[in-house]
């Protein structure tokens, strides 16, 4: 009789999201194997037998190579979020194996994330908290996103989904593309090209774009430079697509008025990062994208495209990423 495949999900996600995910898959195919670590370093027992990997670029941390080099049976991985950087990039992972991503499920979460961290900037919230730690009365005035400019630096599904929901706070929507066109809630859109020359007239600096060896620092010292003394950097996107030092010192000088950060170059951060101590930092641990609902909103692609795999209709996968 043959083995059952086996299905690893490695997820780093609260202990409820990872529950629902294992029973969305183990229930829905009780001819699968299904083991579930929430930490990469316990994957080990488990990768030899791995058919399928579910995961998440950024929860591999820095042992991918180790991961798809040691999952010699390996024929598909499924990531869970838009971005597939840290799976799909690796050279550990053979050509021939699978990649597919869950795709058009992100724009709300990814939008009301970006407009709690610009609301909590403009409002100086963590100020506010720690006064209410110290039991400290102070009044200050705030600054309204109403009549202001948001730029968005890459136009996928996420920020189609965004845009619209920041004209409702009557701001003016810029987009930055490579593939310059018409959408819907984006006042303007300029190639990538113009953007730094379009900074200094940006409020609001909503980082969406992939993570490519192309996008690697992108927002460097020299953009950086170029946005407002009382401009925002929100960045939802990867780590490494903002030069972290450039950044650090551009906090640190007030060269920019703050930044909300979502995402890092190595995660999870270090506790030593200088940019937990920033008084103009607002820190969130990469779950801008998870919510209450994440596994149900996800676990239909992952089921679809089981299915399909099960049944060796390969090619008609879902959301299958061309390397």
């Amino acid at each position: 009789m043959n083995a059952k495949p086996a299905l690893l999900i490695i997820l780093r996600s609260h202990e409820k999201i990872r529950k629902q995910y294992f029973n969305g898959i183990a229930q829905a195919f009780p001819e699968l194997t299904v083991n579930i670590v929430a930490n990469v370093a316990d994957a080990d027992p488990y990768l030899s037998d791995a058919d399928i990997i579910v995961t998440h670029g950024p929860h591999l941390e820095t042992k991918a190579d180790h991961v798809f080099s040691s999952a010699r049976k390996l024929k598909w991985v499924q990531g869970i979020g838009t971005g597939v950087d840290g799976i799909a990039d690796r050279q550990s992972l053979s050509k021939d194996i699978i990649v597919t991503n869950i795709h058009g499920v992100h724009g709300a979460p990814m939008s009301e994330a970006a407009m709690s961290l610009m609301l909590a900037l403009s409002r100086s919230l963590p100020r506010s908290l720690n006064n209410k730690a110290q039991h400290k009365w102070e009044n200050w005035p705030s600054r309204l996103l109403n009549e202001k400019t948001v730029g968005i630096l890459g136009m996928g599904s996420i920020a189609e989904s965004m845009a619209p929901r920041f004209k409702a706070f009557n701001m003016t929507v810029l987009g930055f593309t490579s593939g310059v066109r018409e959408v819907a809630g984006f006042d303007r859109v300029y190639d990538k090209s113009k953007l730094k020359e379009m900074l200094g007239t940006i409020d609001y600096f909503v980082v969406l774009t992939p993570y490519t060896p192309q996008t690697h620092n992108m927002i460097d010292a020299e953009m950086l430079g170029a946005m407002k003394p009382d401009s925002y950097l929100i960045n939802l996107a990867r780590g490494g697509v903002v030069d972290e030092k450039a950044l650090l010192d551009a906090l640190k000088s007030k060269r920019i008025a703050g930044a909300a950060l979502d995402v890092f170059a190595q995660e999870p951060l270090k506790p030593d990062s200088e940019l937990w101590d920033l008084d103009n930092v607002i820190i969130t641990c990469h779950q801008a994208a998870t919510h209450d609902n994440s596994a149900r909103n996800n676990l239909p692609t992952i089921q679809e495209n089981i299915r399909r795999f099960l049944a060796g209709d390969l090619k008609n996968m879902k959301n299958i990423i061309t390397r």
